[in-house]
């Protein structure tokens, strides 16, 4: 059984492994990391050899760094790494490049339909449907999305929403709650089925599944790293938020929401737990805590979504797609039946 990881902003670990009456057998590991002393990689292996296969890849991991020489030094990799590679082996996950990636990048739609097209997507991808997909959106109109489990009211001024024609849908992921204005952020959803994750806690897929943008970011000079559990940050600032959801049928949907611009003003008033959170600070600051890509790029949006999705086509491949009609037609249904309706948007009120 072979398994790889890379590691977000490290390196690649790659294990091949066997398994013999529930037992890791004849482990291998390697990768382009660094490591010393020489004889560390084969203390990995002598650990990881006699395992139980069903040890989760932190216990590995746990297991995998007791065994390691005193003064190992370990760069581009850790002893959890290992596991997560390990992991992977066993549970036969996939690798990037071994699907075929389309990208759909449609004009302008409205809040609920991005919604819909986010769970209809997630379960064509998991029926087999649809290829793994990269959905880069365009906003029709500004918006409010709410994390799955949130409070309505808690979260957003009604009456503020309504004033300044801010609509407010929820979406299927949790997290926290967005304000997106046109032109003023870089959405993208992923729906990729779950054998790319497998091996891996909802934690580390997060890194994971965000790792090409880190690379992006750094091809237009911007130092950013993952912040756990789902923030995308840089020196400057918070420059993204993530938010994910496994669905029954297999797939994985995980969907990024950067910020390019930002009226923070706007949102203070929108939002009750943005007010909240730096109430005490000042518009200013909000401003500052979410970093906005036009001012640490200086390039307009689309040149900066353009790079993006060249990054990711160089990376993992990626083919130009479309919505499908059937995809369009279940997805206005979910608008109707779902995403506009009281029952949804204010299911916890």
């Amino acid at each position: 059984m072979h398994g790889e990881y890379k590691v977000p902003g490290g390196k690649l670990v790659v294990a091949d492994v066997e398994v013999t009456d529930g037992l890791l057998r004849r482990p291998r590991v390697s990768g382009d990391f660094f490591m010393e002393p020489d004889e560390a990689l084969e203390a990995i292996n002598t650990a990881l050899d006699g395992l139980p296969a069903g040890l989760e890849a932190k216990e590995i991991g746990a297991r995998v760094q007791a065994g390691l020489p005193a003064g190992t030094v370990m760069l581009g990799v850790t002893a959890e790494a290992v596991g997560i590679a390990v992991r992977r082996a066993i549970t036969h996950a996939s690798d990037w490049r071994d699907h075929e990636w389309r990208l759909i990048h449609e004009p302008p739609q409205e809040p609920a339909l991005h919604m819909a097209l986010d769970q209809v997507l997630a379960e064509e991808v998991g029926a087999g449907r649809r290829p793994p997909t990269l959905r880069v959106w365009e906003w029709a109109s500004p918006a409010i999305i709410i994390g799955s489990f949130q409070s309505l009211r808690n979260e957003v001024d009604a009456e503020e929403a309504e004033r300044y024609g801010v609509e407010v849908v929820r979406r299927i992921s949790g997290g926290g709650a967005m304000f997106v204005e046109p032109g003023n952020t870089i959405t993208y959803s992923l729906y990729a089925p779950g054998s790319l994750v497998a091996g891996m806690s909802f934690a580390e897929s997060y890194a994971f599944l965000d790792d090409w943008v880190l690379g992006a970011l750094a091809e237009l000079g911007i130092r950013a790293w993952y912040q756990p559990l789902n923030d995308i940050t840089s020196d400057e600032g918070k420059i993204a938020g993530a938010a994910q959801k496994r669905l029954a049928g297999g797939a994985v949907l995980h969907h990024v929401t950067m910020s390019y611009d930002i009226d923070a003003a706007k949102m203070l008033r929108v939002l009750r737990i943005g007010r909240e959170k730096v109430s005490d600070k000042g518009i200013a600051s909000a401003a500052k805590r979410v970093d906005p890509l036009r001012r640490q790029t200086g390039l307009p949006r689309e040149q900066i979504i353009d790079r993006m999705i060249a990054h990711f086509r160089s990376r993992y491949g990626l083919v130009a797609d479309g919505l499908t009609d059937e995809e369009l037609r279940l997805a206005d249904k979910y608008v109707a039946d779902k995403f506009t309706t009281p029952e949804w948007t204010a299911r916890v009120p």
